[in-house]
């Protein structure tokens, strides 16, 4: 019994302050409540993280919006995953780890003001990232998917849209050495994606006219490698259309509300490879998220400027929906805890 009270005066279990935390409830489609609920504690293999905050991600958009198959209200915190911040309690059977580490995570419940991670699940972050917002989870996305897309110095690349995963695909793609082509709706993400190094930005209004002016930017031969990263039926056929024969479709994109039709007629004539991006295995995106500190510190990619708006704890359903609507300027929310 000693030793255990020992454990948890190391670990601040034991507190009598920290009972309670904040956290986002979604309770219906479109309506977030910040409320007091029990402090999450660390089982076996766990750790407690004190969160700093954590991403808004596109994925949230259906949960926000409503559909059948979801169920209200949601967990607490939940679905915010995209959470970093200092660990202040260690459970059982945890090695390599303690608190005071700042880290990045994958976690589940992250609209809130602590989240419980597995240990295998948490990436130490570096004293020169100290200060830095770090939503680990996309950033892991970003290195996968570009580890996935096998990009070379020299190729032709063109990015479907250029959101915050674009944007830093199309840094990754430059760093890489590949002349860059960049296609989204909104002038502001073409501005962005030509920041962030796009040798030509395209406008994606017109199926046809886009064919033609990659056509002609490629002397005809199209793509190397496209990166679809809408989550959308048409930008994934114009996808199709931009890849060269015997290269490479990347789906980056989420494509969460449906079937897809798609060009298999154009695919099979041209022999291209289409290659699902999407990992589900952690040890994967917890070696992207090492591999993205790695780009950082390279001066690979740069996400701090893509993050556009910051909200407190308090404001998610604005964060959410500034997420939905995308208004001027907007590429990437954080929640901030104060």
């Amino acid at each position: 019994m000693t030793e255990t009270i020992a454990v948890l005066k190391q670990t601040g279990l034991n507190d009598a302050k920290l009972q309670t935390m904040q956290a986002a409830i979604v309770t219906t489609p479109g309506s977030v409540e910040v409320k007091e609920v029990p402090l999450p504690q660390p089982g076996k293999g766990e750790v407690r993280i004190k969160l700093e905050g954590s991403g808004v991600c596109a994925s949230n958009i259906p949960v926000w919006e409503g559909r059948d198959w979801f169920n209200y209200p949601l967990p607490a915190g939940n679905p915010g995953h995209e959470g970093w911040g200092i660990i202040d309690a260690i459970g059982p059977d945890v090695a390599g780890l303690r608190i005071g580490c700042r880290v990045a995570c994958l976690s589940y419940n992250a609209y809130a003001q602590y989240d419980i991670a597995r240990a295998d699940d948490v990436v130490v972050l570096p004293s020169s990232l100290k200060k830095k917002p770090f939503p680990g989870e996309p950033l892991g996305c970003a290195m996968n998917i570009f580890e996935r897309s096998d990009i070379k110095r020299g190729q032709t690349v063109a990015i479907v849209g250029a959101g915050f995963l674009g944007a830093l695909l199309i840094q990754l793609a430059k760093s890489a050495g590949a002349f860059v082509i960049a296609v989204s709706q909104r002038e502001f993400s073409l501005t962005t994606a030509k920041k962030c190094g796009a040798d030509s930005i395209i406008l994606m209004d017109d199926h046809y006219k886009i064919i033609d002016q990659v056509k002609s930017l490629t002397g005809e031969k199209f793509c190397d490698r496209v990166i679809e990263v809408t989550g959308k039926e048409w930008p994934l056929n114009l996808s199709i259309e931009l890849t060269a024969e015997r290269g490479k479709l990347i789906v980056a994109g989420f494509h969460q509300d449906g079937l897809r039709q798609v060009n298999m007629q154009l695919l099979n004539w041209r022999g291209i490879d289409m290659i699902n991006a999407h990992e589900r295995n952690p040890k994967q995106y917890v070696k992207g998220m090492r591999n993205a500190i790695t780009a950082i510190l390279k001066g690979q990619m740069d996400p701090f400027p893509l993050f556009t708006h910051t909200f407190p704890l308090d404001r998610t359903n604005e964060a959410l929906d500034y997420l939905k609507e995308r208004p001027e300027g907007f590429i990437k929310a954080l929640i901030i805890n104060q």
